[in-house]
Order: C-alpha cells, then sequence, then structure tokens
C-alpha cells in the first residue's frame, strides 16, 4: 500500500548537500523532491540504546534535517556490546547527550534536540507533537503502550522494533491508514511472561538488522516511496536468516482506534497497567524485602539462612553471590524447586534486579515458607554496594 509523502520538501538543498547525499540523488525513487523531503522533516526517535543507536546514526546519514533523541539513562559498559552510537569514553555520560555527539559526526548538517529526560504521560504529547514520524526504540511494554496512545491521539505514525535474543519484528503503525499498536496486541502479556533484554539478551548485531530496518520504513513514509509496512509485521529469525512477514488487520474493536473507541485520551499509569510484576508477587514482596547490605550483614553474623539465586543458568556463570544455590525460577513455578527447600532455614531469594525473585517468593510463600524473603535489586545491588569487584551485566 504506497502512501503520499508525509513532510512537504525544503526549498533547496545546498552544494554541500548535493554533494553529501549524491548517491541518493541519483536514485529515481528518491531524487531531489525525495531529498527535500527528508531534509524538511522531523524525526523522534525513543530511545537511544539497541535500536535508537543505528537508527539515528543511519537518519543522519540519510539527511533527515531534525532528529530527536529522548533517553534518559546514562551509557554503561554493557551497553556498548551492541549500542553502537556509544564507545568507551561515553561511559557514565547521558545517553542522549552521547548520541547527539555520534550524531553530528555522522552529519553536522543535522538539527539535533536533545529530550535528556524520561518520557512519561506528562511530557510525552508535548514532546510528540513537534516531530513528523516516531521511530520507537523502547524496551519495555509500558512504553510501547505509551507511544502507540500518544501517537494515535496525535494522529502521527511511528515505526515499531523489537528484539530478543536472536529474534526481531518490526512494523508500521498509523491508525489513519492501518492497525495501531493496540490491534496486535490488545493487552500486555502476563507479568514475568516475556523476558527483557536485560534478562534474556539479546545478539548485538540484531539490533543494527531490526534498526535498519526501522530506518528504510521511516524513509519510505518521510518520502512517499515504496510499500511501508502499514498493516504488516515482519518476522526476523537471524538464527536460521528467515524473514518472513504476516498481515496485521486494524481491529473494528481496539479501544483506540476502533469504530467506537472508549480510550480517549492517555492512561494514568501504563505501569501499573502493563505490570512489572504480579499482583501476587507485589503482596508477597511486601514486608518481605530486603537489600543487599542486609543479606551481606545476615552472612557475616552467620545467621542460619538459604541463599537461592532464580536466574538462569549462564547467569549465573557470569557472576554470583557467595553461597547461592542456583533454581531457576522456572522451576518455582511448575512447583519443582519446593521439594529442594529446608525446613528449617530461612529462605533467601534473589535474582537480578528483584522482579524473577518476587515471583518466586509468592510461590514459596504460598507452599508455606511464611519468612522467606527476596533481595531487592538483586545481584546487580550486590554488584554495587557490597562488592563492586565482581563484574555486572
Amino acid at each position: 500500500m504506497s502512501l503520499p509523502p508525509l513532510v512537504e520538501p525544503a526549498a533547496e538543498l545546498t552544494v554541500d548537500e548535493v554533494r553529501r547525499y549524491s548517491r541518493h540523488l541519483i536514485i529515481p525513487d528518491v531524487g531531489m523532491a525525495g531529498q527535500k523531503r527528508l531534509k524538511n522533516a522531523k524525526v523522534l526517535c525513543v530511545g537511544a540504546g539497541g535500536l535508537g543507536s543505528p537508527a539515528l546514526l543511519y537518519l543522519a546519514a540519510a539527511g533527515v534535517g531534525t532528529l530527536g533523541i529522548i533517553d534518559f539513562d546514562v551509557v554503561d559498559e554493557s551497553n556498548l556490546q551492541r549500542q553502537v552510537i556509544h564507545g568507551q569514553s561515553d561511559v557514565g555520560k547521558p545517553k542522549a547527550e552521547s548520541a547527539a555527539a555520534s550524531v553530528h559526526e555522522i552529519n553536522p548538517l543535522v538539527d539535533v534536540v536533545i529530550h535528556n529526560t524520561a518520557l512519561s504521560t506528562d511530557n510525552v504529547m508535548e514532546i510528540f507533537s513537534g516531530y513528523d514520524l516516531i521511530v520507537d526504540g523502547t524496551d519495555n511494554f509500558a512504553t510501547r503502550y505509551m507511544v502507540n496512545d500518544a501517537a494515535v491521539l496525535l494522529g502521527k505514525p511511528y515505526v515499531w522494533g523489537s528484539i530478543y535474543r536472536f529474534d526481531g519484528q518490526a512494523s508500521v503503525f498509523w491508525a489513519e491508514h492501518g492497525p495501531c499498536y493496540r490491534c496486535l496486541y490488545p493487552e500486555p502479556p502476563p507479568p514475568g511472561m516475556v523476558p527483557s533484554c536485560a534478562e534474556g539478551g539479546v545478539l548485538g548485531v540484531l539490533c543494527a538488522s531490526v534498526g535498519s530496518i526501522q530506518v528504510n520504513e521511516a524513509i519510505k513514509l518521510l518520502t512517499g516511496i515504496g510499500d511501508p509496512l502499514v498493516g504488516r509485521l515482519m518476522i526476523y529469525d537471524a538464527l536460521e536468516m528467515k524473514y518472513r512477514d504476516v498481515k496485521v488487520r486494524k481491529d473494528p474493536e481496539c479501544v483506540l482506534c476502533g469504530k467506537n473507541p472508549t480510550q480517549t485520551r492517555l492512561l494514568d499509569d501504563y505501569e501499573a497497567f502493563c505490570g512489572a510484576i504480579s499482583d501476587e508477587a507485589a503482596e508477597a514482596a511486601s514486608g518481605s524485602t530486603i537489600t543487599a547490605q542486609e543479606l551481606k550483614g545476615m552472612m557475616d553474623r552467620g545467621e542460619d539462612i538459604f541463599v537461592i539465586d532464580v536466574r538462569e543458568p549462564n547467569e549465573y556463570e557470569i557472576v554470583s553471590i557467595p553461597g547461592a544455590k542456583l533454581i531457576p525460577k522456572g522451576e518455582f513455578l511448575n512447583g519443582s524447586a519446593l521439594e529442594k527447600l529446608p525446613q528449617d532455614k530461612k529462605i533467601v531469594l534473589h535474582c537480578k534486579s528483584g522482579a524473577r525473585s518476587a515471583e518466586a517468593l509468592a510461590v514459596v510463600k504460598d507452599a508455606g515458607f511464611s519468612d522467606a524473603v527476596h533481595v531487592g535489586g538483586g545481584v546487580l545491588s550486590w554488584v554495587k554496594t557490597v562488592d563492586p569487584s565482581l563484574p555486572s551485566y
């Protein structure tokens, strides 16, 4: 389905711009008119991480006139395996500022707008309103639903991508011409059902594969060429090196973009809507969460505790809390872990950051271990506050 160009062309290209974009200009489908549209375009990239890195670099190289970057995080060493817009010297710097510097190095003709803040219901509508197109590089469901809802309410298209281990997905959501994200995923998955990249990992180069597809779709939308991924979901399997796409139809009953929408504004709390952890886990963790320092104190005093690491074996190999026994969360969910728990010791659970251990804690408490606790912040907190000599990930 071909669509009209999203933006009008700029008045002219300078001599320097003609030289820089000459390989675009000699493509008949792009040409002078298409490049002028790119120059006049304003694109916001939500996130300067795995997907945002290649997206920003190629949007800049393509000559998009105004690039917005929104990210509140700072560069961490663990980012450098895939977030190629940042370098070693950027560790500790705000990602938005680091990314902006790289964009200017790629193309000093691009006007970069830095939004060094967290995207929220308080600012998303105002920020999005200043751009023609949104490129979604987020990695959590709460922000994805908020990006979708704001884009639909503002009538703006956005290019979505998702990555996990060796698998990638991409699509274009534009309620005016096709489905929105809620048509594909009406409800978020149950808490803990879909691991994040921080829990399950991601092949670094997969970010480039999916991020470059997002830029390709953005260029097509801005210039009005080709057949955009509106109404189609592209699925990429890097291990099998296979691409396929499936049709995504607009849901006439969609609460946001259907025939009779029932949601006419942003939700008050997207974190609550998506539920980072289940209600059972939140209830179990209430009053039963200790800090990493408190766990260290219990160990130093020789308290009779049984420390359990509920992460996966490959994570355990990277770094572990001394003395912790590995029993992955899945064994708690299927019940097989319960027979491994001692009846005469206090159970202390931990994971990487605290979400998985809270889910396991709910199972353990339900089985009668009423004094069980879990470590808020998990291994990350242990490395940060107890033993910084250990590696983080």
